[in-house]
């Protein structure tokens, strides 16, 4: 079998699910997906790629290039996780040694244009479709990594769309919701507090996080509110570093609606006192997080069968 280049897709699993059946063994999923990339010459380095849920990509794709072949009666499952190849799976290695596609899958079924595995749905009262999943044959992404791919993408339009409200408030606006985003990351702890600083004379501090109720532990912060086409440099990181010598500080953090410089970088990495900057991109990445100034639109649930009910 020739050796794919570049990440294996889903669907390129399946022969080489197959191949690692050919001996007619009960095997467990785990070592029927490691067998297939094997086969594939999946690098140390495409195994080390996750997607969002934590999971090994490899292992995913491998996983659903299964459950596609079992629902086509390819491979049947004799106990939990536990795989054996079937007859038609033999026939179907054959015809496609290098090669299966959905497609096949649904000729294997006997109706080489019958409608993709996953159908529309109804719900309760509903005449009409609540979503139809449709999957492109020629998709480098699997069913779930599909579904990431779109939040994803929401998620890009969120932040964009965040950004841009923000820089149409004032100043004292960024400045508070910086101190709301901190106490919703769990910083002011049970009893602690976030104060936001007079708006003059307040020595390049803009807020202050108590983590507790006497204010033994602090966070100082410094809030910037510049065009994305800013670059905050280290002049202004030095400033900050000056601000929190002068409160008797030792750590603090500096948030920016653009971007810091890679000197301003370098430099906050060097000083005694910890310093963490914030630009734009990872600020609006933890306020979709912790819910601050976004709220849930549509929750969607994904389920998987229950095997211990079936047993």
């Amino acid at each position: 079998m020739a050796v794919v280049t570049g990440v294996p897709t889903w669907d390129q699993y399946m022969a080489p699910c197959l191949r690692a059946l050919e001996d007619g063994q009960v095997k467990r999923s785990r070592e029927i997906v490691q067998a297939a990339a094997d086969l594939l010459g999946v690098t140390p380095e495409q195994r080390a790629i996750m997607i969002p849920s934590g999971q090994e990509q490899w292992v995913n794709r491998g996983n659903w290039a299964l459950s596609y072949l079992a629902r086509a009666t390819a491979v049947e499952r004799t106990a939990r996780g536990r795989y054996r190849i079937t007859d038609a799976g033999r026939d179907l290695l054959a015809k496609r040694p290098d090669r299966i596609t959905e497609k096949d899958l649904r000729a294997l079924s006997g109706d080489p244009n019958a409608p993709h595995t996953f159908k529309a749905f109804s719900a309760p009262g509903q005449s009409t479709p609540v979503a139809a999943v449709v999957a492109d044959e020629t998709s480098k992404l699997d069913p779930e990594e599909q579904i990431e791919a779109g939040v994803a993408r929401i998620h890009a339009d969120i932040a964009d769309q965040l950004l841009k409200r923000i820089l149409g408030q004032e100043p004292v606006f960024f400045e508070q919701a910086v101190l709301d985003l901190l106490m919703a990351m769990g910083f002011g702890g049970a009893d602690g507090k976030a104060t936001r600083t007079q708006l003059a004379g307040d020595g390049g501090i803009d807020g202050i996080v108590d983590q507790d109720a006497l204010g033994l532990s602090r966070i100082y912060v410094q809030a910037k509110r510049y065009a994305s086409d800013n670059v905050v440099g280290r002049p202004a990181i030095q400033a900050f570093v000056g601000a929190l010598a002068g409160n008797q500080a030792n750590q603090g953090v500096f948030i920016t609606t653009s971007r810091f410089s890679a000197e301003a970088t370098s430099f906050a990495q060097q000083v005694p006192t910890r310093i963490v900057l914030i630009d734009g991109e990872r600020l609006t990445r933890l306020m979709i997080r912790y819910g601050v100034g976004v709220q849930v639109k549509r929750t969607v649930q994904l389920v998987e069968v229950d095997e211990d009910f079936f047993e």
